[in-house]
């Protein structure tokens, strides 16, 4: 694994056993890219959160889900609604653009947000969702 992405990794588990529950982490590495899965509780939410670093590139998603509903989800993906949102509409230059956003009531709702890392939705989380 790319020693900058193990550095970053252990960074995370160490974060998300300080506030998390139940913490599982899994990774996976190839030359081009290191890859993390974990999942964890958080009350009586479920947190999945995955990492993709590859060279000058970070792919995210953090989700806290309620049985399937998403509460709320922060992501980097090129969404297409998200494209809409921030570039005024869908087209060839803009279909592969990462634009940060957060989901909310279970996917029904989006809005932009400013690019986030793991630290960043710990903090979220502990400031916005009830532990009970």
């Amino acid at each position: 694994m790319d020693p900058e992405a193990t550095v970053y990794f252990a960074r995370i588990a160490e974060q998300a056993r300080d506030i998390l529950e139940n913490v599982v982490i899994a990774t996976d590495t190839t030359p081009e890219r290191s890859f993390l899965h974990l999942t964890a509780g958080y009350g009586s939410c479920r947190i999945v959160a995955k990492e993709v670093v590859a060279v000058g590139e970070r792919h995210y998603s953090y989700y806290v889900l309620r049985g399937s509903y998403v509460e709320a989800g922060f992501d980097n993906s090129p969404d297409p609604k998200a494209i809409r949102l921030k570039f005024g509409r869908i087209g060839a230059d803009f279909e592969q653009r990462r634009v940060p956003h957060l989901h909310t009531e279970n996917k029904r709702k989006l809005q932009l947000t400013d690019e986030i890392s793991f630290h960043t939705f710990l903090e979220w989380l502990v400031e916005n969702v009830p532990t009970t």
